[in-house]
């Protein structure tokens, strides 16, 4: 009888042992975070987390953190998929001297990032910066004040972002900088997007890269900054970097409007911006082209009232080869 006691005591204590584990390993698919929370909580909806750094790791591979009321919440490392969603309250991200969000995901991973107030009081570096792979999404944002730039998307591998309904603002250098080296693909798409007193708007930097970039833009507005309003460059035609511009204002920038830079020894090809159904006016030169770049244009903006309007424009190349007007 001893024995079977003895036994029945190990069984309990090893099903006890296991209830007290599995809670402090588990992640949630869903945690929160709340201007009143603390970090020491297992970031419930009854007991939330008080910054992102905090709940992330409690959170599970593409889980979500949600926000429960305004608060600020904290810069934070992604190193896996996730979704940060804050749109029904005010959820800041505020930092001094470092990076708000740094983006480490692996290969087929995404993460993505929805309103956030995420502002660098003028000595923040970046303000979102992706330096992994796989998919980058912010939508709804609002992203200003960074000595840097407001996002800044640097894929080690083929990679794809997506900026929708968001302001960048006051960014020391560029508020979008697309750039990495080696042979990475990128594909970048931006719609909604406000880029305003920055160094520069948009920049897709390929010099460094051996493969195609293309980048979107659409029903945008990039304006009032110290450089260029959207610019592309290349090196090399077998690393082409394409810009499809479509139903944007591009105004009052102190560089260029739509630049396209293509290496002279590149040849044709390197670099080219498809311009569409857009408004650039009040920029120092509307649009131009250096060395083997070009900007086509489908003959239906509004290309006027700078201090240069800019030559030449290419007429786009339709079926058969005939321009399109």
């Amino acid at each position: 009888m001893k024995i079977v006691r003895f036994f029945l005591s190990l069984a309990v204590l090893a099903l006890a042992s296991a209830f007290l584990i599995a809670p402090a390993s588990a992640q949630a698919t869903r945690t929160w975070v709340s201007g009143v929370g603390d970090d020491a909580n297992p970031c419930s909806r009854t007991a939330p987390c008080k910054t992102f750094a905090g709940a992330i790791s409690k959170t599970a591979v593409s889980g979500e953190i949600n926000c429960i009321d305004p608060g600020g919440f904290g810069g934070v490392t992604i190193t896996k998929s996730i979704t940060i969603d804050c749109r029904n309250t005010e959820a800041g991200v505020l930092v001094s001297g470092t990076n708000a969000i740094i983006v480490n995901a692996p290969a087929g991973a995404a993460v993505h990032l929805r309103g956030l107030d995420i502002f660098g009081v003028g000595t923040g570096l970046d303000g979102v910066r992706m330096v992994g792979q796989g998919q980058l999404h912010i939508e709804d944002c609002n992203i200003e004040r960074f000595a840097s730039n407001g996002v800044e998307f640097l894929p080690t591998a083929n990679s794809e972002l997506y900026i929708t309904n968001t302001r960048i603002a006051e960014a020391g250098a560029e508020g979008v900088l697309i750039k990495t080296t080696g042979a990475v693909g990128i594909n970048a798409i931006l719609s909604k997007v406000e880029i305003t007193n920055s160094g520069s708007g948009i920049l897709v930097d390929g010099t460094g890269n051996t493969v195609a970039m293309n980048m979107t833009l659409t029903g945008s507005l990039i304006s009032g900054n110290t450089g260029n309003g959207v610019a592309i460059k290349s090196i090399a035609a077998a690393s082409p970097v394409r810009a499809t511009i479509v139903g944007n204002t591009i105004s009052a920038n102190a560089g260029t409007g739509v630049n396209a830079n293509g290496a002279a020894a590149s040849g044709n090809g390197s670099a080219i911006a498809f311009l569409g159904g857009s408004t650039v006016f009040g920029n120092v030169t509307g649009v131009s082209n250096t060395g083997s770049g070009a900007v086509q244009s489908f003959k239906n903006n509004m290309i006027s009232g700078n201090v240069a309007d800019g030559t030449p424009l290419t007429a786009f190349p339709g079926p058969g080869g005939t321009p399109l007007q």
